[in-house]
């Protein structure tokens, strides 16, 4: 391990010294170097945070576990630990130089409309859900990643995209969303379907359904494609840092979900749905 860090230390200067997207010039101010700094760093987290999610499955939901501290109710963690995505980036956002162009605007819409819901909707409706507590630490770490995210979301979209030459603009934005809607509304529906299973308790139970039929986590596979929609539509690097973190996370748990659910149910459990790819894996 005393090899890597260095290595990628170098491989870093080289990318800031010699690509464009990521070139810092001693002319680059201190936000422009922190912001371009940033991006290198999202890039390189992924593959880390995938190796960590693969052999240690945060422990929450079905795989609540003790010895990871203090827990509070599920709804104030997914609302306290998502909700810098809304008030950091309306924060951050006004400061951009593109704040008030239209396209700006527009470009930055889709990823309020999803983590408004996240945010506030989802909470709501997990409330009278019955489940276990949300692990303080885990709600902790995703606090302070959501605030590194929508800093660099909110500061590219209305301050570092450059609108006025970008030809493709409304062709990337339009394809993108649509991807990006498609996604978003698989990943409701499916989240909505595993809070209706859990009325009236019970336990766990099968989900069935929609992409619940070809997959053991839709909802995961739904938010993947929502964010490979916002890559489309902003075609920045830090949408697709943004898209390759959360394939980090989500694709492992949804490898620890499979595994649980095939454990539970046994025959029970249909043979041939796979993990989290439709078709695929």
């Amino acid at each position: 391990m005393s090899l890597v860090y260095p290595l990628i230390l170098k491989i870093s200067i080289y990318i800031l010294q010699n690509f464009p997207p990521f070139s810092t010039s001693n002319k680059m101010g201190s936000d422009e170097a922190f912001f371009h700094y940033s991006i290198i760093s999202y890039l390189l987290i992924g593959p880390p945070t995938y190796i960590s999610c693969r052999y240690i499955t945060a422990p929450y939901g079905k795989h609540h576990r003790k010895g990871w501290g203090p827990t509070v109710p599920p709804s104030l963690a997914w609302f306290l630990m998502e909700s810098p995505t809304l008030w950091f980036t309306l924060l951050l956002f006004p400061l951009g130089q593109n704040s008030s162009n239209p396209k700006s605007l527009i470009l930055i819409s889709p990823f309020i409309l999803h983590y408004f819901h996240r945010t506030v909707l989802y909470p709501l409706r997990l409330r009278k859900k019955p489940s276990n507590g949300y692990p303080i630490s885990v709600a902790l770490i995703a606090f302070v990643y959501n605030l590194f995210n929508s800093y660099l979301q909110a500061r590219w979209v209305s301050e570092y995209a450059d609108y006025d030459t970008d030809n493709w603009f409304w062709w990337r934005f339009c394809g993108g969303l649509v991807v990006f809607l498609c996604g978003m509304v698989v990943n409701v529906r499916s989240d909505m379907e595993l809070l209706r299973l859990k009325e009236g308790g019970g336990g766990y139970k099968i989900p069935r359904g929609g992409l619940f039929e070809y997959v053991s986590c839709a909802n995961y596979f739904g938010e993947i494609v929502e964010w490979s929609g916002w890559w489309l539509m902003t075609g920045s690097w830090v949408g697709l840092g943004f898209l390759l973190y959360t394939c980090a996370n989500l694709v492992p748990r949804a490898r620890a979900n499979h595994m649980w659910y095939l454990e539970k149910f046994g025959e029970d459990y249909p043979k041939k749905r796979k993990i989290v790819i439709p078709f695929v894996y």
